[in-house]
This record gives structure tokens, sequence and C-alpha cells, in this order.
């Protein structure tokens, strides 16, 4: 929150290291509550996301927690 302070465009800037790891970032929030923002970041694979999560992580500045989504459609053909 400090760099955010004194450097607002830094969160901006975090979304192009996204995508230089490989990954986007499609939508993201500012939110009130447990999390102060929220990402939806799309990966071609998991190996991905997971060098983009320790990647950012190492930086001490951010926490970040990971959940996979599928689309309706994925999941259910994953059932069946």
């Amino acid at each position: 929150m400090q760099t955010l302070k004194s450097n607002p465009d830094r969160l901006r800037e975090v979304n192009n290291d996204i995508q230089e790891l490989g990954a986007q970032v499609v939508h993201q929030w500012a939110t009130l509550g447990e999390y102060d923002f929220i990402n939806v970041v799309e990966a071609p694979d998991s190996a991905t996301i997971a060098r983009v999560s320790v990647s950012l992580a190492a930086r001490g500045s951010t926490k970040i927690r990971t959940l996979t989504a599928l689309t309706i459609d994925e999941f259910l053909a994953a059932l069946g």
C-alpha cells in the first residue's frame, strides 16, 4: 500500500509484469473488505500461473491467493 500511495501507476505496471511472465490480467477490481484487490488472470497452464504467483509474491509486497476457475461447460465436460 505504501508503494501505491507514492506511485499509483505501479498497479498498472504490475499488469505488464504479469504479461511478460506469460499471463494476462482480464479483469481487475479494488475491493473494500478482506482483500484489497481481485484480479482475474488468464494463463495457458498451471505452470505459468505458478510462475506469476511466485514471482509476484517473492517481491514481498503482496500476498496472493490463487483459485483455478472453469467455465460451466468445462466443468460439465469434466464430469462426464
